[in-house]
Formats: structure tokens, C-alpha cells, sequence
């Protein structure tokens, strides 16, 4: 059976938290672990997640990172060798907390790690995140998650999807689903990402394989 690359994008909120194994159990339940490697240059997983049988921990989540960074310095080189089928991300939550930049500079990046995307595989199928809130509702990450629809809408093609899961405070998380530090999911706040996020990735890669078929 063919395998599809598919990478899980981000930063801390990707890297030090426990979702990714919880989404691997529902693509395992889904019966699509066969069917797919994640890829990456990293493979860390915090020692309070439990590791799935099987698990592929490989993922560019990147702690401190910056959508405006990755898409300036980092995303061309993760992405070049993988050519990833399927790539999903969320990223702007540190050009907010630690670059101060606004939501335009942030799409921006999304538009320019969109194009490295599709210039490592022009097929590639592409699910952006709605940032999950800060405790404090920042109005930038706010205003990014309103233009998140209609910026995957105009960048949407035949050849190259791009879909949106909705982890936004608007779908449902809530200031109990964060740490202490009021920025990263706790162990409810993992359980929403996944129920959020696990729907679309089923959706998309059985599209993958049933255009392949």
C-alpha cells in the first residue's frame, strides 16, 4: 500500500503537548496508520503523553517558533526531501505573544509556507488550524482566526485543498482547557484539539487515497 507523508506543522502548542498521539488513535481507529508516515525533523514526545502502539512521532512542531520564521527561513528545507502529501499547521500564536506583529503579516506567512508547500508537491493537501485562544482573548489572534475561512477559500484549488479545523475559542475551547501559563492545551484542552482536528484529517487523506486508487 502506498504511505503519504503528512506533517504535523506548529510550535510548542504541537510540540510539548499530548494531541498528536490522541490523533494517531483516531487515524489507527479510522485504519489509515497503515496508509500514512508522518514526517519531520523531530520526534520528541513529552513524557506524560502516552504513546500509542506503533506510533510515528516524527513532526516539525517547533517550541517558540513563528509562522513569520518558518516561513521566511525554515519551511522550504523540512519540506524539500519529504514532499509531504498532507500538511497540517497551526502557527501565529508566538508572532503574536513574542513577535507583536498584526494579522495581516501573519496570513502573509501562511501564503508564503502555502507556496513552499505546493512547490515541494504541487499536490499537496493543506489543513490550517484556527489558533486555540489565549486565556486573555487576544484581539489578534482573534482577528486572525476570523480570515482564517476565507483565506483557505481563495487559496482552495482542485490539485491543492486547503481545509480549515476550527480549535477556536468561537468552536468551543475555553480558558479551562488551557495550562496555567494560560497559552498551551491541558489534557481537555488536547481531547478538544483532537475532536476538532481528527474529523478533517480523515476526511482528507481518504480523499488522498481514493484519488490515488
Amino acid at each position: 500500500m502506498l504511505t503519504r507523508p503528512k506533517v504535523l506543522l506548529g510550535d510548542s502548542i504541537t510540540e510539548i503537548t499530548c494531541w498528536r498521539p490522541l490523533v494517531w488513535n483516531q487515524l489507527s481507529s479510522a485504519n489509515l496508520t497503515d496508509s500514512i508516515q508522518l514526517v519531520g525533523s523531530m520526534t520528541d514526545l513529552p513524557s506524560n503523553c502516552q504513546k500509542p502502539a506503533g506510533f510515528d512521532s516524527h513532526h516539525e512542531g517547533h517550541s517558540g517558533y513563528q509562522a513569520y520564521d518558518v516561513a521566511k527561513t525554515y519551511i522550504v528545507g523540512w519540506v524539500q526531501n519529504t514532499k509531504p502529501d498532507v500538511v497540517q499547521f497551526m502557527l501565529g500564536t508566538n508572532d503574536v505573544n513574542i513577535g507583536k506583529r498584526d494579522a495581516g503579516t501573519i496570513l502573509d506567512a501562511y501564503t508564503s509556507i502555502l507556496g513552499s508547500l505546493r512547490a515541494a508537491n504541487p499536490k499537496v493537501s493543506v489543513i490550517i488550524d484556527k489558533l486555540i485562544p489565549t486565556s486573555w482573548s487576544d484581539k489578534t489572534i482573534e482577528a486572525v482566526n476570523t480570515a482564517i475561512p476565507g483565506w483557505a477559500t481563495q487559496r482552495n484549488t482542485a490539485q491543492s485543498s486547503v481545509t480549515v479545523a476550527d480549535c477556536s475559542r468561537a468552536a468551543g475551547m475555553t480558558n479551562d482547557m488551557l495550562r496555567s501559563d494560560k497559552v498551551h492545551p491541558n489534557d481537555q484542552g488536547d481531547r478538544f484539539i483532537v475532536k476538532q482536528l481528527s474529523p478533517v484529517l480523515v476526511k482528507v487523506i481518504r480523499a488522498k487515497i481514493e484519488a490515488s486508487a
